[in-house]
C-alpha cells in the first residue's frame, strides 16, 4: 500500500533533515562546494518504512548509518531535489518548526538548479540562508566561509 503524502510530511518533520553543506574546494572558481540533501534516519526495524518512503518519491538510496546504528533515506541529487521532494513539500507542506528550514532549502535548491551556486554574490546569499535557517550541522562557520568566497580571485 503506498504512503500517504500527509503522512510521509509527517514523517518528515519528525525525522526528516534539510540539510544544506559547505565544502571548501580550492579548485573551484568560487572556493566552495554546495551539497543539498534531503535525509530521513529510523531504525533498522522501520528499514521497511524507509523502502517505502524510496519508491513514494522514487529516487534517493537507503544506506546504514552504522554510528547511531540506524538507516538513513537520502536524496542528493538537484534534479530529485528541485523535480520530486521539494514539490512535495509545497504541495504538503511542515506545520512545525521544520516548516522554515524547508523553504530555505527550497530556495537554496532552487538556487542551485538555476546556476547561481556558481557565482559569489549568489553563494554568499546560499551561505546566509543555510545559517539563517540552521540546516544541518556545521563544520565551517559563516566567517570562514564567506572568507573564502572573499579571497577567490576573479
Amino acid at each position: 500500500m503506498p504512503l500517504d503524502p500527509w503522512y510521509v510530511t509527517g514523517l518528515a518533520d519528525g525525522e526528516g533533515c534539510f540539510c544544506i553543506s559547505f565544502a571548501i574546494r580550492a579548485k573551484l572558481r568560487t572556493g566552495l562546494e554546495v551539497r543539498p540533501s534531503f535525509s530521513l534516519s529510523l531504525n533498522e526495524k522501520d528499514l521497511g518504512l524507509l523502502e517505502d518512503l524510496q519508491a513514494f518519491f522514487g529516487c534517493g538510496w537507503i544506506r546504514e548509518s552504522k554510528g547511531d546504528r540506524t538507516f538513513k533515506y537520502e536524496v542528493r541529487s538537484i534534479g530529485d531535489l528541485t523535480g520530486v521532494v521539494v514539490p512535495h513539500f509545497e504541495r504538503f507542506p511542515l506545520r512545525g518548526y521544520k516548516a522554515r528550514s524547508c523553504a530555505g532549502f527550497s530556495h537554496v535548491c532552487r538556487m542551485v538548479e538555476q546556476g547561481d551556486h556558481l557565482q559569489r554574490v549568489g553563494l554568499r546569499e546560499i551561505v546566509g540562508v543555510a545559517y539563517q535557517t540552521s540546516l544541518g550541522k556545521r563544520r565551517h562557520s559563516e566567517a570562514a566561509l564567506l572568507k573564502v568566497l572573499d579571497e577567490v580571485k576573479g
